[in-house]
């Protein structure tokens, strides 16, 4: 049994060849795995969430026919990504593409950010990314090019003041893409970065958009025609994957400035930006209070949803 992909090469079966999601229950894994599953493509999806991933398998089986496998993960824990890899082998699955879009942020400045945070981002953002990559190559399908899409943001090509941990974590990404891609090569394999600005994937997401005014919504990319580009480019062997012409722009306009200077600039707008988030969190919880009890875990409330 075989299936074509958009480029017409055939692949083996979507019983044992299937494309790896991570992060597959936020809103930017969701669009992808919503893309793939039209396109008639099988899939294992991972994400922290067990009870969100079944809702997201049944309804991509009963809505396109194709096999989706879901198993829940904690990314952040190495034990945990090894367990998962166990339990893969043990299944006799293979992977013609893997999808990285779990990563996570906890904005504000540096200094006021707790220890428990930072390592967080560095071990969803680097370290999970690195392992679920170096893990799945192994277990990539030999008959057919092997297709790795790394989401990194738009913030990978800025110094950011207020997102100082996360921007450089995505610059990791950024850079550990272009030099893997180059040493896959050989192997059959592309590496494809997606470097997103602004999507709508959560509340604190929109309201980070908003709080920016004009420039947060030039900047904003729908997340369904996001997964879509970024799956044409990687059938399509790119390198950087970056939607919308304006971002394409500060891109390249924020490359010929030096670095000091795009931080200032950055940091001025962000600050700002942060200035009226807080506002309207504040106004919002005069409204209407929320209790947590003093005993609640922050660090679990904190990583509910893996964003962009």
């Amino acid at each position: 049994m075989t299936q074509t992909n958009l480029q017409g090469q055939e692949q083996a079966s979507p019983l044992t060849s299937l494309a790896l999601i991570t992060g597959a229950t936020g809103g930017l894994g969701k669009a992808f795995a919503v893309e793939c599953a039209s396109r008639g493509w099988g899939l294992l999806l991972t994400d922290l969430h067990s009870q969100a991933l079944d809702t997201l398998a049944d309804g991509l089986r009963k809505s396109h026919g194709v096999t989706v496998v879901q198993r829940a993960c904690d990314l952040t824990e190495a034990e945990a990504r090894a367990e998962l890899f166990r339990w893969i082998e043990g299944q006799g699955f293979r992977f013609w593409s893997l999808i990285n879009v779990a990563g996570t942020d906890f904005e504000g400045p540096f200094f006021e950010q707790s220890s428990q945070q930072i390592r967080t981002i560095i071990r969803l953002n680097v370290e999970g990314t690195l392992e679920m990559t170096h893990a799945t190559l192994a277990l990539r399908d030999p008959l057919v090019p092997f297709r790795i899409i790394n989401v990194a943001s738009l913030a990978a090509f800025f110094p950011m003041p207020v997102k100082a941990t996360y921007a450089a974590s995505k610059r990791f990404l950024l850079d550990f893409s272009l030099a893997l891609r180059n040493e896959v090569r050989d192997l059959g394999a592309t590496v494809t970065v997606l470097c997103p600005a602004g999507l709508p994937t959560t509340e604190g997401c929109i309201q980070a958009i908003e709080s920016q005014g004009l420039m947060g919504h030039l900047t904003t990319q729908n997340i369904g025609s996001v997964a879509n580009l970024a799956l044409n480019d990687a059938l399509q062997g790119k390198a950087v994957c970056i939607p919308g012409r304006l971002n394409r722009f500060l891109q390249l306009a924020g490359s010929l400035a030096p670095g000091s200077l795009v931080a200032g600039l950055v940091g001025r707008r962000w600050k700002s930006a942060r200035q009226k988030q807080l506002a309207h969190q504040e106004k919002e919880q005069i409204s209407s209070p929320t209790w947590i009890p003093a005993h609640a875990d922050f660090h679990a409330l904190a990583r509910k949803t893996f964003i962009h």
